[in-house]
């Protein structure tokens, strides 16, 4: 009976006004509290794992140019002053910490991973101690999403989706390759290309239907497993005077921004900020 009660307490809040307290400015008069800082850089892979549905094609980042525009982009990264760092690997491995102790040791020579290259040589320059593993695995019910599109004719929406994408992405790689690593991640965490890859995702909850969400239920999946990166990210904050990098995928970049925007006690910050 009290589970029915308080399921009917919650159920009245969510169709009432919400009040807007995310981000909001002091009132007139009183001073800022203080907040701690979180910037999400959202990256490319740079040594192309190829995981995702769709990946940008990126070349050597070990190349002396590359090496030279990840030196550029570090020193960017420096204007944030960041206090940690976290970056997306398991977050309960204890392998990332080892790496870049060995690293700092001399006894570890750099991958081509976006963790050791932004990362580690960010850390090791500001003297952090670790890094700290924040990614959380998740289910992504493709295949369930693919068999309601096949089931209701309705492949052809669904490829010309698909194939906006795949686009999207070819641009990232076409564009990585006339311009600069920090050229290109500004491009990828801009406002306009966030809000596209965010929209993406959406319109996949347009493929489904009651007591068969599919696609609604896909877009679920994704936000539960950014929800709780976001929880080991807040997890890392242990005074307002933090300010925390969070190196991740760029598929995540608009879900954790949404999150840091939505929390009150936070404050976000954006790449193009320190760009001089």
């Amino acid at each position: 009976m009290r589970r029915r009660v308080m399921a009917a307490v919650f159920a009245g809040w969510a169709f009432g006004p919400l009040p807007a307290v995310s981000q909001q400015s002091p009132a007139p008069g009183s001073a800022a509290p203080a907040r701690a800082e979180v910037l999400v850089l959202g990256v490319y892979h740079m040594a192309n794992p190829g995981r995702d549905v769709f990946n940008t094609e990126a070349d050597d980042v070990l190349a002396p140019k590359r090496q030279a525009e990840i030196a550029e982009l570090i020193e960017v990264l420096k204007r944030f002053e960041p206090t940690r760092i976290a970056v997306e690997e398991g977050f309960n491995s204890r392998a990332t910490a080892r790496r870049y102790q060995e690293y700092v040791a001399g006894a570890h020579e750099l991958s081509r991973n976006e963790t050791e290259q932004i990362g580690f040589r960010l850390a090791e320059e500001l003297g952090h101690e670790t890094l700290y593993p924040v990614d959380v695995d998740g289910e992504f019910p493709l295949a369930r999403l693919m068999d309601y599109v096949k089931a209701h004719d309705r492949m052809e929406e669904f490829d010309a989706l698909m194939a906006e994408i795949g686009e999207t992405v070819e641009a990232h790689t076409e564009y990585l390759a006339a311009h600069t690593v920090l050229e290109t991640l500004l491009r990828m965490n801009s406002d306009e290309n966030v809000a596209a890859d965010v929209g993406f995702y959406y319109r996949q909850a347009h493929f489904g239907e009651p007591w068969n969400w599919a696609g609604p239920d896909l877009v679920a999946a994704w936000f539960h497993r950014n929800i709780r990166i976001y929880g080991n990210i807040v997890r890392l904050i242990e005074s307002p005077n933090e300010r925390v990098l969070v190196i991740m995928g760029a598929g995540h970049l608009g879900w954790l921004r949404q999150n840091v925007a939505s929390d009150p006690t936070l404050r976000l910050r954006k790449l193009a900020e320190f760009v001089r």
